[in-house]
């Protein structure tokens, strides 16, 4: 296995594995908690193999993904690794919120440095927009957290354009982390232009299409009742007999290259460029070695161009999320000046 290549996460010295492990999917919302001595060997293995910007967050499971995480970093783990993870996402009462007030903001970041057993947090996301807050207020919390040493650096996920500059005049942002794949393209136009004028970072999420572009219908078949892609419009309908077409077009142009349909979605991401780094999440040792096999894909630009021509932004039928769950499109937030201390 090829070493893992490191990459350079913003301007402020953020140095991380060219491809992380996304870890949700350990504990939540794609079907029920997965084992937990089994994810703790995952990890290591993701460790020993170059795969040391792990990613987390408040929210999987609620709270139970951070306490593997802190688990599986024992042992002088914690050293090898670049952590993140995330909050601004809660479930009170049942119902999901978004905050980023900033005693919120500092209650959060101290409860999951309690539950990974840490004292500081590499790169600390706020998960969603708060639309009520002004974004300066939020960052400027999270400023003080980086002066404190609690966090090392500040990310945002799923932020607008004017938002990502309005963060970043606070204090540097190193990171956004987005949706960004062959099915998910709508991020190029404007946010990503906006990241790298301002020299931030990317972390593209769900880069293999939360699955589909691995294993296309074949994952939809197996999908267990609570696992939450079910509800996804893309996977329904007439959308998802649209989107297998997709798929099967990756899946033609994989078996020509003599790779895995999950190699050449991920291999596109990494061809985005040096300051893009995938996040695939995986509960299995054999997914994770096919998924660091993409880092060796080399694509031709007439490839590249190929797999652009069928899965442009306007080729995916339905919406990314079913609902409100505030991605980029609805993320500006009010001027500071609205803003009341009390």
């Amino acid at each position: 296995m090829a070493a893992v290549k490191r990459i350079k996460l913003g301007s402020q010295g953020l140095e991380v594995s060219a491809q992380g492990l996304g870890c949700m999917g350990m504990s939540a919302f794609y079907g029920p908690p997965k084992p937990e001595p089994e994810m703790i060997k995952l990890i290591h293995h993701a460790v020993n193999s170059g795969v040391t910007f792990l990613d987390t967050s408040d929210i999987y499971g609620p709270f139970t993904n951070e306490i593997l995480l802190g688990k599986a970093l024992k042992g002088g783990v914690r050293e090898k690794v670049e952590l993140a993870s995330k909050f601004g996402i809660s479930f009170a009462d049942g119902k999901r919120e978004i905050c980023g007030d900033p005693v919120y903001v500092r209650a959060a970041c101290e409860a999951s440095l309690k539950r990974l057993d840490l004292d500081c947090i590499d790169l600390y996301y706020q998960h969603r927009v708060d639309t009520r807050v002004p974004i300066e207020v939020t960052v400027g919390e999270l400023k003080k957290l980086v002066e404190e040493g609690k966090i090392k650096y500040i990310g945002l996920s799923e932020a607008s354009a004017s938002t990502i500059r309005r963060a970043h005049a606070v204090h540097p942002i190193t990171a956004v982390q987005l949706e960004w794949s062959l099915w998910v393209r709508d991020v190029e136009d404007e946010i990503i232009p906006t990241c790298r004028e301002l020299g931030i970072g990317i972390v593209a999420y769900s880069p293999l299409g939360r699955g589909f572009l691995s294993s296309g219908p074949k994952l939809v078949e197996t999908l267990t009742d609570n696992d939450f892609r079910k509800q996804l419009p893309r996977f329904q309908g007439k959308n998802l007999e649209h989107n297998i077409t997709i798929f099967e077009r990756v899946n033609e142009i994989a078996a020509r290259k003599g790779c895995t349909p999950a190699q050449l979605a991920l291999a596109w991401v990494h061809h985005q460029g040096d300051d893009v780094c995938p996040i695939p999440g995986t509960t299995k040792i054999e997914n994770f070695n096919q998924n660091i096999g993409a880092l060796s894909v080399n694509l031709t630009p007439e490839e590249m161009a190929e797999l652009e021509s069928f899965a442009s932004a306007d080729a995916v039928k339905g919406d990314r999320y079913g609902g409100a769950s505030g991605t980029w499109r609805e993320a500006d937030t009010p001027p500071l000046s609205s803003w009341k201390t009390e």
